[in-house]
């Protein structure tokens, strides 16, 4: 299986830091961001893995090269305009193939075992929810045993940015800026979209503040 890290986004929200660093390569304990996924994703077996980037990406493939110093074969999709993230998807699939593959939103901190992930979906798409975190309290789908659904009287979930897809899901897709969550959306209704509830250590790390939270959690472990 292959995965793919989406590091595309310019990180508005965390400037002055992103305006000479893409925020992939912030660093969190002396470990830039993105280290943290492709150390994770070699452990679980993963060789194979596609960044697509934007802003200042060519800081992004200078610093990780071709992935050798990681036990991995790293594959870059270039990105001349924002594309959001389902236009970014869509256009790395000529890299990822036609089996499903590992998607990893590259601005949060997450312990999540990808191994976990080393197996076959049913459906469109497997999704890894986490608590509501302060800042979304409202959540995003509701799991209902190992199905996702729209949330509508049960509680909610938070979408962790961490997701198996399955290249189907884009079929009807036209190259261009979109974005994932109106595809899973529209999967979800069709009883396409699986999940799973993860418990573990996992922060979206989207302003100078949560870079502050990581920091203090990875000093005290």
């Amino acid at each position: 299986m292959r995965a793919m890290i989406l590091a595309a986004g310019k990180g508005e929200r965390m400037r002055p830091l992103t305006l000479t660093t893409p925020k992939p390569l912030i660093p969190v304990a002396g470990v830039p961001l993105i280290e943290y996924h492709l150390q994770a994703l070699a452990r679980a077996g993963i060789t194979e893995v596609v960044i697509n980037h934007a802003w200042l990406g060519e800081k992004i493939e200078a610093h990780l090269g071709a992935g050798e110093r990681f036990n991995l074969q790293i594959t870059y999709s270039r990105e001349t305009q924002p594309l959001e993230t389902g236009g970014g998807i869509l256009q790395a699939l000529k890299y990822l193939g036609d089996e499903p593959f590992i998607v990893v939103n590259g601005d949060i901190y997450t312990e999540y075992d990808f191994s976990t992930l080393l197996q076959p979906i049913n459906g469109l798409a497997h999704l890894v929810l986490v608590d509501n975190p302060a800042h979304h309290p409202e959540g995003d789908f509701t799991l209902v045993g190992q199905q996702v659904q729209l949330p509508e009287t049960d509680p909610a979930l938070t979408y962790s940015g961490i997701a198996v897809l399955h290249p189907q899901l884009f079929a009807d897709s036209e190259v261009g800026t979109f974005k994932l969550a109106p595809l899973l959306r529209q999967a979800i209704r069709q009883g396409a979209v699986s999940g799973e509830h993860f418990t573990g250590r996992w922060i979206d790390v989207g302003t100078v503040e949560r870079l502050a939270q990581v920091e203090e959690l990875l000093a005290v472990l």
